[in-house]
């Protein structure tokens, strides 16, 4: 497996502990609709967290939040209509990306929520 997907699966499963270490219940990892992929649905009370997770190993070429493109945005959100409908949720839906850093042998985490929102 190339290191890119290492890495994104690490950061991934730092965000699900990262979420559930504050209360966080985790409903899905990896939910898929057509051409989307949700990394996590959360719940914590009446909100359904919706969770991109950007991993990068250094800051070099910014910050890994603002790797999230529009294309995708309009995708996540498709996904979880499909999700929140046909689960028939009655819930506050709140887009957040959780960012990751590798630091030397540690990783800073930064969640960012309600990071953008559905168009």
């Amino acid at each position: 497996m190339a290191n890119h997907n290492e890495l994104g699966k690490k950061g991934e499963e730092l965000a699900v502990n990262f979420l559930l270490k504050h209360g966080y219940e985790i409903l899905e990892r990896n939910y898929t609709f057509q051409k989307a992929e949700v990394d996590i649905i959360a719940k914590k009370g009446d909100t359904i967290a919706i969770v991109e997770v950007k991993t990068r190993s250094t800051k070099a070429f910014g910050n890994p939040q603002d790797f999230l493109k529009p294309k995708q945005i309009q995708r996540i959100v498709k996904a979880v209509d499909n999700y929140v409908t046909s689960s028939q949720l009655d819930v506050e839906v709140r887009f957040d990306i959780i960012a990751i850093v590798k630091n030397g042998h540690q990783f800073d985490i930064e969640h960012l929520e309600n990071a953008y929102y559905h168009f």
